[in-house]
This record gives C-alpha cells, sequence and structure tokens, in this order.
C-alpha cells in the first residue's frame, strides 16, 4: 500500500472535522535538551482518534445500521463524535475498565453504549457480534487502513507545522498511531515505540517475530491495553526501536506536564515523555527529540468527578 498516497487523501478528506492540534518546544521538563511536542489530546474528545474514525465514516458507505466500534474509550467516544458529526447512528463497546470518565464522554456523544466485563479483547467480541448481527460497519480502533491513514494525518500535519526532530517518541497500545507515523514518515526520522511495561503488545511481538498475546494491566490499560498488536503495525513497525516504561514514569511524566506547563492529560498521553524521563530512551549527543502527547482523558474527571 502507498501509505502517503492514502494518508494525503485521508488529510484532505478529514480537512474541517478534524482539529489542528498545536505545537510547542519545552526546556521546563527537567531535561538538558528541549523536546518538541504535539498537544494531539487536544483533538475532538480528547484523542488523536477522531482522525481515524472521521476518514473511515467518509471514505465508505455507511449502511443503515450505522456503525459499531469497540474501544478502551477513546476510540468509542471518537467513532461516536464521528458518527453524530455525520449523521449515523452508532453502538460502542466498552470494556468495564474504561473508567466512568470516558464511559461518560461516550454517553455524551449520543452513541448508544454498552459496558462489557473484562478488556478490550471482550468489548472487540462483542462488537463483532453486533456488526454480524445487524450489518452495521465496524470501525476498528487501530488494525484497519483508513483508521492507520487517518492517525497518519497527525504526522503529515506536523512536519507542515515545522516539526525539527530527528526522533518521535510515540506510546503505543494497539498500533494504530504508530502504524500512521511510519506509513507517513517512511525512515526520514527515527520513530521510537514506548509502552507500559504491563501493556507491551508490540514488544512481545517484537521480540516474539510474530504477534501474540499478551496480558494487559497498569494505569494506562484502558487506552494502551490491547492484547495483541494489529497486524498493520507489526508489519510496518519491523526493525523499530521499542522501550517500556512503568506505571510510576508515566505517573511522572503527567505530574511533569501538569507542573511545568499546566498540561493535564492521561497516563497514555505522558507515557512518550515517560521514555526521556526515566532514561529508558536516551537521545544522543545533539540529537532533536520529539514526543506526541496523545490522549488527554482522565480518570476521574478532574472537573467532574
Amino acid at each position: 500500500m502507498n501509505w502517503k498516497s492514502e494518508i494525503l487523501a485521508a488529510a484532505d478528506r478529514i480537512n474541517g472535522y478534524a482539529q489542528v492540534t498545536p505545537v510547542m518546544e519545552s526546556r521546563a521538563l527537567g531535561l538538558d535538551y528541549p523536546v518538541e511536542m504535539k498537544l494531539e489530546h487536544l483533538q475532538h474528545t480528547g484523542s488523536f482518534k477522531a482522525r481515524g474514525a472521521f476518514n473511515t465514516l467518509l471514505s465508505q458507505d455507511v449502511p443503515k445500521a450505522g456503525i459499531v466500534a469497540a474501544s478502551g474509550g477513546n476510540h468509542g467516544a471518537a467513532a461516536g463524535y464521528a458518527a453524530r458529526a455525520l449523521g449515523h447512528p452508532a453502538k460502542i463497546f466498552v470494556p468495564e475498565m474504561a473508567g466512568p470518565s470516558k464511559i461518560a464522554l461516550i454517553e455524551r456523544t449520543g452513541a448508544d453504549l454498552s459496558v462489557v466485563p473484562g478488556e478490550y479483547a471482550n468489548a472487540l467480541t462483542e462488537a463483532q457480534a453486533h456488526e454480524d448481527a445487524t450489518g452495521a460497519m465496524q470501525i476498528h480502533a487501530y488494525d484497519a487502513p483508513a483508521t492507520v491513514a487517518g492517525q497518519g494525518t497527525c504526522f503529515a500535519e506536523w512536519e507542515a507545522q515545522g516539526l525539527q526532530a530527528d526522533t518521535v517518541l510515540i506510546a503505543v497500545g494497539g498500533g494504530g498511531l504508530i502504524a500512521g507515523a511510519l506509513g507517513w514518515l517512511q525512515g526520514a526520522r527515527k520513530v521510537v515505540a514506548v509502552e507500559p511495561k504491563t501493556s507491551c503488545a508490540l514488544n512481545a511481538a517484537v521480540q516474539a517475530g510474530e504477534p501474540v498475546d499478551v496480558s494487559v494491566s497498569g494505569i494506562a490499560a484502558n487506552a494502551l491495553g490491547a492484547r495483541r498488536i494489529g497486524s498493520i503495525c507489526f508489519d510496518l513497525a519491523r526493525g523499530l526501536t521499542s522501550v517500556l516504561v512503568s506505571d510510576q514514569a508515566i505517573a511522572d511524566a503527567q505530574q511533569a506536564l501538569w507542573r511545568a506547563h499546566r498540561i493535564l492529560v492521561e497516563p497514555a498521553g505522558a507515557t512518550a515523555l515517560a521514555a526521556l524521563l526515566s532514561g529508558a530512551y536516551q537521545p544522543e549527543p545533539n540529537e532533536r527529540v520529539a514526543v506526541l502527547v496523545c490522549g488527554g482523558n482522565l480518570s476521574p474527571d478532574p472537573l467532574n468527578g
């Protein structure tokens, strides 16, 4: 697949639907080098996921039954938001571990929401059953070409905004976001995958040489808790640098963003930065680095409890 052309087409398609999110450089994070950041937590519904959702809905014929999606929380909110914006019914399945604030966020989109026991994989099973029963169109959270191309628009946009970094660090769950980055950047910049030690589907796949099932837990599991890495991501990620961070490192990165810039993000949104602050990834001298701040849906909601 020609990912560059797919991502450019997606960018044109979602123009006016997705937000253009801001970028900044920070010298206040306690590091001896600056860090470029793209603040994708300011995207519609608080994460980059709206890009893939809009691209999917705008590139395909949506059946009368509407759309269905399984989600740890952020994708469900984005799919529900995009469906409402474009006038389609939406059915969303999320696991209990999504947490009350993300569940409330999805409910506010007007989607028909079902909360299921267990983790993301359980929600995906229910969504697939609904698709089979109703003919609704599935919007996969990460392992579909339209989703990946939509997420890739984030990086096309960032380069157009003047990205200077040699290396971009990206948090990984199921792999749709980093697949979009790899599809767009195509080796022009180094891409570093950052995962929690307790939810590391990509790292496990890299070690095994193929996608494998992993157990999922930890503070970022409701956003980065895929049991198995997506096949699109795995195919694009051969030879990728992969690092792991602890829950404590993620929490410390959340605190650092708040203290330095009053940026309030969920654990997943701070995971890429955690690799720099903890030393899990150590740049070479003069290596310019950037992190994607990918999600801002804290649980509990800091303003609504």
